[in-house]
């Protein structure tokens, strides 16, 4: 066993997954540019070919290399993501890239690999209990600390997908209790924002008096209960003040637009309704390849990069959608199935990140371009135009295959 070659040992399932996504993505994005006098299609066909002598490298190296030099990594990427604020582009009003001549490199996309590493390398720690709070908030930091730099670039669409890593922590024993307060969080700023404030008030007392009573006796505690209500009133009074001062009014007009407050068909609601539109007319088996009327037109703002999926939509029809979104899902849980029969901690851990990160980029992409989640720029891993995009999902991809393929030496 020790002796076997990990080049024999290599996961094929995910690198043909791979292969027909970035093939599936380069045909869309070759049909979504020709209406257009951009070349885009033949830059991401140089950026698929670079992407190949990367995998190699990655797959040359040993697996231990990248458990070893995990913080070192996380230091210089954060380090980069510094750097953009004095030696960014600014590009769209974000300030996410650095420029060499034509070509531009955004640091962002390779920090959730460094991230991922990092936190599989802290976790992995013998030491290291999840029920320890101190222990907690030092792997929150270390979420937090590039979140904290992407937010002002500002680019809140990689800020957001920050927060898999918290499902991360769940898995290895961080408390429930956090991942439960990010998602009323969440539904309670929704709610405000929909309903009058004294209104979800009320339905959060009313919740909290019955999980009160529901309790074993031993368990009540009306001061943690009084505590409670305090903190949900405070945060829903103070919702529309953070909406109206701490958003951005695309951001707002975004929020509005999905809560059906605002109806702009012609303004910041146009690319997500000629979106809707193009894969609606998609019908069952789509107007066929480099035949759709939507994508030829250029009706689509965006198409070859976050909107990339209604090419999908309108041409391959719903069974195609099916078959990529098929694809997407087959690569989540071959993922998920490698991580758990991991041998050591450090890879598993990864595992689980890799699976995170594309698959929440996966879902909010869709959920965007469907119309059921504001626009907030994630790309869709594998078919969207960008070199750092590839790139960084290509690197994120194989040093876990790295690593599952070096765990025969393990044993």
């Amino acid at each position: 066993m020790k002796n076997q070659s990990v080049a024999n040992n290599i996961d094929w399932i995910s690198i043909l997954i791979y292969t027909a996504l970035v093939i599936l993505g380069w045909l869309n994005i070759y049909s979504s540019s020709l209406s257009s006098m951009e070349d885009t299609y033949q830059k991401q066909l140089i950026f698929i070919v670079l992407a190949i002598p990367l995998i190699i490298v990655i797959l040359a190296v040993d697996g231990k290399f990248y458990e070893k030099y995990a913080s070192i990594i996380f230091i210089i990427s954060i380090l980069s993501l510094i750097g953009l604020f004095f030696f960014g582009k600014t590009i769209a009003g974000q300030r996410c890239w650095y420029a060499i001549g034509s070509f531009t490199l955004q640091p962002s996309e390779f920090a959730k690999t460094a991230t991922s590493l990092a936190i599989a390398k802290y976790l992995s720690d013998t030491q290291i209990n999840l029920k320890d709070v101190v222990r907690q908030w030092q792997a929150l930091a270390i979420i937090s600390l590039p979140v904290l730099l992407i937010l002002p670039q500002p680019d809140p669409g990689s800020a957001l997908i920050y927060s898999i890593f918290i499902i991360v922590l769940y898995r290895e024993g961080l408390p429930a209790w956090y991942v439960w307060t990010g998602f009323v969080t969440i539904l309670l700023f929704v709610l405000t924002l929909i309903f009058e404030p004294q209104y979800v008030i009320l339905i959060g007392l009313l919740i909290l008096i019955f999980v009160h009573f529901k309790s074993r006796l031993a368990d009540r505690n009306i001061i943690l209960s009084t505590i409670l209500f305090a903190l949900i009133s405070g945060f829903v009074l103070s919702v529309d003040y953070l909406f109206d001062n701490v958003l951005k009014q695309h951001h707002r007009d975004r929020f509005n637009i999905l809560l059906g407050k605002t109806v702009d068909m012609k303004g910041i609601g146009y690319n997500t309704n000629q979106s809707e539109i193009a894969i609606g007319s998609g019908g069952w088996v789509g107007k066929g390849f480099l035949e759709g009327t939507q994508t030829k037109g250029g009706f689509v703002p965006e198409q070859h990069t976050d909107y990339i999926f209604t090419t999908v939509g309108e041409e391959w029809g719903f069974a195609g959608s099916v078959a990529v979104i098929a694809l997407f899902a087959g690569l989540f849980l071959r993922i998920i199935y490698l991580a758990e029969r991991q041998k050591t901690k450090f890879s598993r851990v990864y595992g689980y990140c890799v699976a995170g990160i594309l698959f929440t980029h996966f879902f909010v992409n869709i959920a965007m371009v469907v119309g059921i989640f504001p626009t907030i720029g994630v790309p869709l891993p594998f078919f969207s135009y960008g070199g750092s995009g590839l790139w960084g999902f290509t690197i994120l991809l194989f040093i876990f295959i790295k690593m599952d393929a070096n765990k025969v030496n393990e044993w």
